[in-house]
């Protein structure tokens, strides 16, 4: 993977949101931000929520949009999955939401994901996010980013949220899988033994027809037999869309904030 060179660039999606407000925002806005790689401009958003509902040093959500999100305009990553229910209850929601942009053409692997997590580290930078509650969530493909983010760094978040998402590829035409995994026997083993320290909260729609939960079912067993902290929530009635009705369980935000990265020394 290679290195990032990195530059802060003060675009905003909302006119003056660079320059300092003069009175506090009752409501948090959503943000444009950019990173310059190797003279190419990847743009991001990220919602910051407003003071009286996050405090000095909030919690940070990185989300993983799905194939339909990718591009480069920065817009798309917001339309789909937590940025709806963020705009619904941006007056109090209580977290600093990074949505990264993966290229056309790119799933969260590679380069894909090494932007996500830089553009997590220039938010966090900017907006004094906690990086003891740094929590990891996507849908789709950003669910199978969920695993593959987490696998390169199992000990940077607190918690894991993925939905409709898988380890392996879910039809054998697509080449979608956690790459950390390939070549692995058993990959609901391998995930398991490296991420059981981590508490993950897995959704997936009963009738998918597009990554069948089978996937899910295996990673959620592999990890309870690992003595993972894990729960696994199946719609009955949802196809491919799990995440309208997963980011509208309202037990999800209270178990989500209250998860803590334990220290270094703490992990088995």
């Amino acid at each position: 993977m290679r290195v990032l060179r990195m530059f802060l660039a003060c675009t905003a999606l909302l006119a003056g949101a660079c320059a300092t407000p003069v009175t506090e925002p009752a409501m948090g806005t959503f943000v444009q931000r950019e990173l310059v790689v190797e003279g190419a401009t990847h743009r991001y958003q990220v919602f910051v929520p407003a003071p009286s509902a996050a405090g000095p040093s909030p919690p940070v959500i990185l989300f993983l949009h799905g194939t339909g999100e990718r591009g480069s305009d920065g817009e798309k990553p917001v339309r789909v999955g937590l940025g709806p229910h963020v705009l619904a209850h941006r007056a109090d929601f209580p977290a600093i939401v990074v949505f990264p942009q993966a290229p056309d053409d790119h799933d969260w692997n590679g380069d894909a994901a090494a932007l996500a997590l830089a553009a997590l580290d220039q938010a966090t930078e900017e907006f004094h996010g906690d990086r003891d509650r740094t929590y990891l969530t996507g849908l789709s493909m950003g669910g199978y980013g969920t695993w593959e983010l987490a696998m390169l760094q199992p000990h940077r978040f607190a918690a894991l949220v993925p939905i409709c998402g898988g380890l392996v590829p879910p039809r054998d035409e697509r080449q979608l899988f956690v790459t950390p995994l390939a070549g692995s026997a058993d990959p609901y083993a391998t995930l398991a033994k490296n991420l059981r320290h981590v508490p993950v909260w897995i959704f997936h729609g009963a009738k998918d027809d597009l990554v069948p939960p089978d996937d899910d079912r295996r990673t959620y067993a592999a990890l309870k037999a690992a003595g993972a902290d894990v729960r696994y929530t199946e719609f009955p009635d949802a196809n491919h869309n799990a995440w309208d009705p997963a980011y509208a369980t309202p037990e999800l935000w209270p178990w989500l904030f209250a998860q803590r990265r334990p220290q270094r020394g703490a992990v088995p």
